[in-house]
């Protein structure tokens, strides 16, 4: 099953109550809270208005000194630089964090964005930088509890801490990002309902979690029974499937509007306002996928620190596995949505290049930058069924296209050979441009396929040997896969089962810092 994505989804941003924002005093003593919208719109507005008004004063200069009667010889005008750079680009969904289980692909988090010229402010901001971290024994004046309780207590105390920071983040997000793009024309409603998709629906949800977990706290400030609470309230998660899917053209959607000067520059200054703890749009919109993983390690937490005659021993296993198959079937939907995402992304230069088994793949196994052995930079996608190579580019409206590269090889006729480090590129195979002018290899692998036509064997070079490794130990996957679908296929052609549980390799990244074992345990 593929899941389609909507291009014309409309978001409405409804009022939250409960929206965390910092807290000031008036001259009488009361609490109130500082909106921090008017004074970034006012900055933007300054900002556009000193632009307007610099050409003005620059027309009217030229007007003023330009001779009336008198030949003068003509000067060539110097370009100035001040609204000809562009912000560095960024590269295209290079996905949900720098490891390999932050994301759905092969990417990595977007680059800090370019830095700006210092400015001098009137008033500084109160909005904190970092979060107060605080544990629940810092609630508590004393208490009696064993150890094991005091760490459940805890962990409870964290889960519930969580639901109300995600809270107040995803209420920044639209209170920050969302209205005031849309108030300045920024974007238009249209392109902010496809980067934002559904969050505004994710707030009440987590409210309603947030409200029934404080429900459970005693006079002593302490939770008995916690599991029946969430075995309930989890299969309201199941709304995370249709906002996991469209992170994947959301992505792509924002960083081909991050070129446009009037978004970069709103974007900055967010980044720039410690209201935003030093996070880019795109951190918040990955909160929501981020909190959804970690619910399965802290009911595993809870589990450890629960005694064997508390009652919370007959819910919680079934809790666990609730949330688990949840996260799976988000895993399995969003790779899908992916793998249709970047198949429909695909430009072939030949018509022998469309392989059945593209458009048969229902999910990537991962994808990223390679180098061929000329040294340049390719886009590699290992689909379910078949290996792509591709070189990135840009279509009419910016938006980014792959260009095929070569034949696509099929995975079940992939010979995968692993070329050790620091061996000699015998016959030019390995340029100069690949090792630094050497004639040593290194972090290279080779691959190859006979069969249909002719011979075809590419020889990649990683970026790094962790990249190498993970690359190889996908390939070896999918080629053990396709060979075993093949060979089930021709026994049995009215039935084909594939193993769930590698669905969730589409969440790999190449520069991720999480180990591959966090992702083979949900």
């Amino acid at each position: 099953m593929e899941v389609e994505e909507t291009g014309d989804k409309r978001t409405s941003w409804s009022a939250v109550p409960g929206e965390a924002n910092s807290v000031l005093c008036d001259h009488a003593g009361k609490k109130r809270k500082q909106d921090p919208v008017p004074e970034l719109v006012n900055r933007i507005v300054e900002d556009e208005e000193e632009e307007d008004d610099g050409e003005i004063m620059s027309d009217i200069n030229k007007d003023s000194e330009e001779p009336s009667n008198k030949r003068v010889k003509p000067v060539a005008k110097s370009n100035s630089l001040t609204g000809v750079l562009t912000p560095v680009k960024t590269p295209a969904l290079k996905r949900i964090g720098q490891s390999i289980s932050r994301s759905i692909s092969f990417r990595t988090d977007a680059r800090p964005l370019p830095p700006a010229p210092l400015r001098s402010r009137t008033k500084a901001s109160s909005f904190p930088r970092r979060r107060n971290s605080q544990c629940w024994s810092d609630t508590v004046e004393s208490h009696d509890l064993t150890a094991k309780e005091i760490k459940r207590q805890e962990v409870i105390y964290e889960l519930t801490q969580g639901e109300r920071q995600l809270i107040e983040d995803l209420s920044l997000v639209k209170k920050v990002y969302y209205e005031p793009m849309l108030k300045l024309d920024i974007m238009t409603e249209s392109e902010l309902g496809q980067i934002f998709g559904t969050l505004d629906s994710l707030i009440p949800l987590h409210q309603d979690l947030l409200t029934r977990l404080e429900r459970l706290r005693g006079s002593e400030k302490t939770v008995g029974e916690v599991g029946p609470t969430l075995l309930n309230w989890f299969p309201c998660l199941e709304a995370y499937v249709t906002y996991c899917c469209n992170q994947v053209g959301a992505k792509a959607l924002l960083d081909q509007k991050k070129h446009e000067k009037r978004v970069e520059h709103f974007l900055r200054l967010c980044q720039e306002s410690s209201f935003s703890r030093k996070l880019d749009l795109w951190n918040f919109l990955d909160l929501p996928r981020s909190r959804l993983v970690k619910y399965p390690l802290l009911l595993k937490e809870i589990q450890k620190c629960t005694p064997p005659d508390h009652p919370d021993e007959d819910t919680l296993p079934d809790a666990l596995e609730l949330i688990q198959s949840i996260v799976a079937e988000v895993n399995k939907k969003t790779g899908e949505a992916e793998c249709q995402f970047y198949r429909r992304g695909l430009s072939y230069l030949e018509e022998s290049q469309r392989l059945p088994e593209i458009q048969q793949s229902r999910f990537l196994y991962c994808h990223g930058e390679l180098k061929n052995n000329k040294g340049q930079r390719l886009h590699v996608f290992l689909f379910e069924l078949v290996l792509v190579l591709s070189r990135p580019g840009e279509d009419k409206d910016g938006g980014e296209v792959f260009h095929v590269y070569r034949q696509p090889l099929p995975n079940a006729l992939i010979n995968l050979e692993e070329i050790p480090d620091g061996e000699a590129a015998g016959g030019g195979t390995f340029r100069g441009a690949f090792t630094g002018g050497n004639d040593k290899v290194k972090n290279c692998f080779r691959v190859s396929s006979r069969g249909r036509a002719k011979a075809h064997s590419y020889s990649l070079q990683a970026n790094d040997s962790f990249s190498k490794q993970q690359w190889i130990t996908c390939l070896r996957q999918a080629i053990v896969q396709s060979r075993d679908r093949n060979a089930h296929t021709s026994q049995s052609p009215l039935s084909t089962h594939h193993d769930p549980a590698l669905y969730h390799i589409a969440e790999l990244s190449l520069s991720s810092d999480t180990e591959m074992a966090d992702h083979t345990c949900r």
